[in-house]
């Protein structure tokens, strides 16, 4: 009975001092490999939950219990720290990416990213990309369009998703012959191909903030974590600029 009972109080302590972070969908990779890294060398839980920018921030605007959230833009991380759900000066500027134009590989289309281009002559079928309204990388993805002046084009052919990951797939599977992702998701698909990468100056810069939600020592430890040089190996790895001196 006493070694069930020491059993039983070893699990509420592991389960009491897990962290719960909020990460946009196409951190996942890096997410999963740091979240196993941490809970290796702090025997620290870490539950992470995955989705669009815009999702996930109305979520913790609701109460739900995020201790960190990672954002693809900055939007979303400012709507959270104008309504004081960021704890003030526990935010930086942690990664960048950049935005490409994807076709499944068994059927690559040829783009060429000029504004004397038309793109809809060039393919058939439907353009995927996140949200336009909402979701980073198709608020990213419509800025891109609308400066090399395709966005009236290719907005009837748009198929809007949850997140970055949900337009991956439907390209990969060929029920979209184009889709608007970042360059990291690109990589992790064997069933698509970079057609196309846009020019920087298209949108604003793709910037990923990290902030801490809830102030205690677990999530703050992950935190800090997430800007040390081992975690920027991760990160790198999977494509991403790294823009937080490590620490």
């Amino acid at each position: 009975m006493l070694l069930c009972c020491g059993l039983i109080v070893g699990v509420q302590a592991h389960a009491e001092q897990a962290i719960t972070v909020y990460a946009a969908a196409s951190l996942t990779n890096a997410m999963t490999d740091l979240d196993a890294l941490f809970e290796k060398q702090k025997n620290i839980q870490v539950k992470t939950s995955y989705a669009g920018s815009s999702t996930l921030a109305k979520q913790i605007e609701a109460g739900a219990p995020a201790d960190v959230f990672v954002s693809a833009d900055e939007q979303w991380m400012n709507y959270l720290q104008n309504k004081k759900l960021i704890e003030p000066n526990k935010r930086v500027n942690l990664l960048g990416n950049r935005l490409v134009l994807i076709s499944p590989k068994s059927k690559p289309v040829k783009i060429k990213m000029d504004k004397s281009f038309d793109p809809s002559t060039a393919f058939q079928g439907k353009l995927c990309t996140g949200d336009t309204k909402s979701v980073p990388v198709g608020k990213y993805g419509k800025q891109a369009l609308t400066s090399l002046g395709w966005w009236s084009k290719l907005e009837p052919r748009l198929v809007e998703t949850e997140d970055v990951r949900a337009a991956l797939n439907f390209v990969a599977r060929g029920e979209c012959q184009l889709g608007i992702v970042y360059a990291t998701d690109a990589v992790i698909s064997k069933d698509v191909t970079v057609v196309g990468v846009f020019p920087i100056n298209t949108h604003t810069p793709i910037i990923y903030p990290l902030g801490l939600v809830k102030n205690n020592p677990n999530a703050v430890a992950f935190y800090q974590f997430l800007q040390t040089k081992q975690a920027n190996v991760v990160f790198k790895k999977y494509g991403f600029t790294v823009l937080s001196p490590a620490k």
